[in-house]
C-alpha cells in the first residue's frame, strides 16, 4: 500500500479580490504539485483572466469532477460553476461575486463529504459582498459550521512561532465579553488541546489570555470577568490533564508564545487574537477552522480590493494555507 499525495480543493473566493491571481500564482510553482493534488472550484474565465494579468502561462482546464482533474503542473484544473459575468470589474463590491464565493464553498463542501477532496483551501471573501448577495454570515468560519452541522468549532491562526485559538471571533466586543462563558472556553481549551495532539505535539502548552487588562489584576479592572467565565474553564481542563494556564495578561501572553512558552494561545475574543499574528505579517498567516468534520484552511487576509486585478498580490500566505491542508489532510491509500 502506497499513500497518494491529497487532493486539495482550492475555492476561488470573491472573484472580485485577489483571489483568482493568488491562486494563478500559487498553482504556477511546480513545488505545489510534487506535494499535492490541486484543483479550483471557481470559474474558469476569471481563472483565465487572473492568469493573463499576471503573465503567468498556465493553461485552465474545465473539469466535472476531481476525478477528471490531471493534477499536472502547467494546467489549473477548475471545476467553473460560471456564475461570474464576464466584465465583472476587480476591486468593486458586487452581489454576484458574493454569491458565487458562497456557492464554491457549498460545492467544496460537498465535496469533501463526498470524499472526493482531503482539505478545503479557502482564497478570501468579503463579507459586505455575501451579505449584499443574501448570504448573512460573518465569513467563512460560521458557513463551514452551518452547513456541515457543526456546533463546537473555532477559528485558529497559524503564523511562525504563534498560534492563537479564538472564543469568540465576528462580533462586536461588548456582545464578545458577554458570549464568553466557562462551558465555552473549555470547549476551545479542549479543541486547541486536540488539534495539537493530532498534529503530533505530545502534550500541548495552552495558554489562555484574560479579557481585562492584566487579567483582572485580581478585580482591580473589569467586575470579575476571569473568576466568573475563565478560571473554572482552565480548572476544568487542568483537571482532564490538559496542560492550560491562566488567565494570563494579553499583552505580554504574545511575547512569551513567540518566545517559546506556549504552543496556542487561547484568545477571548477576535482582535485580541488577531493583532498579534498579523503583527507578525500577513503573508505567512494561515486561518483554519477547528472543530469541523473536514479539513479547511484558508489565508490570513481578505480580498484586497485596493489592489486587485493589477497583478501585485502576494500569494505566500496561500501556498503556507495550502502545505497546512497537506499536513492536516488525512492520508489516502493506494
Amino acid at each position: 500500500m502506497s499513500n497518494l499525495k491529497p487532493v486539495i480543493g482550492i475555492t476561488m473566493g470573491d472573484g472580485a479580490g485577489v483571489g483568482p491571481e493568488i491562486i494563478i500564482k500559487a498553482l504556477n510553482d511546480r513545488a505545489v504539485y510534487e506535494t499535492c493534488r490541486p484543483f479550483v472550484i471557481g470559474d474558469a474565465k476569471r481563472l483565465v483572466q487572473a492568469n493573463q494579468i499576471v503573465n503567468a502561462n498556465l493553461q485552465v482546464r474545465t473539469i466535472e469532477s476531481a476525478d477528471d482533474a490531471a493534477f499536472e503542473y502547467g494546467t489549473v484544473d477548475c471545476i467553473d460553476l460560471d456564475l461570474l459575468p464576464i466584465d465583472l470589474p476587480f476591486g468593486k463590491i458586487s452581489a454576484e461575486a458574493g454569491n458565487a464565493a458562497f456557492r464554491y464553498l457549498q460545492k467544496a463542501i460537498h465535496l469533501a463529504q463526498e470524499g472526493q477532496i482531503d482539505a478545503i483551501c479557502t482564497a478570501p471573501l468579503n463579507k459586505e459582498a455575501l451579505h449584499k448577495a443574501g448570504h448573512i454570515y460573518p465569513g467563512h468560519t460560521e458557513i463551514l459550521a452551518e452547513l456541515t452541522n457543526t456546533e463546537d468549532y473555532s477559528m485558529m491562526l497559524s503564523a511562525p512561532n504563534l498560534k492563537v485559538i479564538h472564543v469568540t471571533t465576528h462580533i462586536g466586543l461588548i456582545d464578545a465579553v458577554k458570549k464568553i462563558n466557562p462551558k465555552r472556553v473549555y470547549t476551545v481549551i479542549k479543541l486547541a488541546h486536540d488539534t495539537l495532539q493530532k498534529a503530533g505535539y505530545e502534550k500541548p502548552r495552552i495558554a489562555v489570555c484574560g479579557i481585562n487588562p492584566h487579567a483582572g489584576e485580581n478585580g482591580l479592572f473589569g467586575y470579575g470577568e476571569e473568576e466568573e467565565k475563565i478560571v473554572p474553564a482552565v480548572e476544568q481542563a487542568q483537571k482532564e490533564g490538559i496542560d492550560a494556564v491562566g488567565p494570563l495578561p494579553a499583552d505580554t501572553l504574545f511575547f512569551r508564545a513567540t518566545r517559546g512558552d506556549f504552543d496556542i494561545v487561547v484568545a477571548m475574543y477576535h482582535d485580541q487574537g488577531h493583532g498579534p499574528v498579523k503583527v507578525l505579517g500577513l503573508e505567512a498567516g494561515v486561518n483554519i477552522t477547528v472543530g469541523l468534520p473536514i479539513i479547511r484552511t484558508s489565508v490570513d487576509h481578505g480580498t484586497a480590493f485596493d489592489i486587485a486585478g493589477k497583478g501585485i498580490a502576494d500569494e505566500l500566505s496561500l501556498k503556507e494555507a495550502i502545505r497546512q491542508a497537506i499536513e492536516l489532510a488525512p492520508k489516502r491509500a493506494l
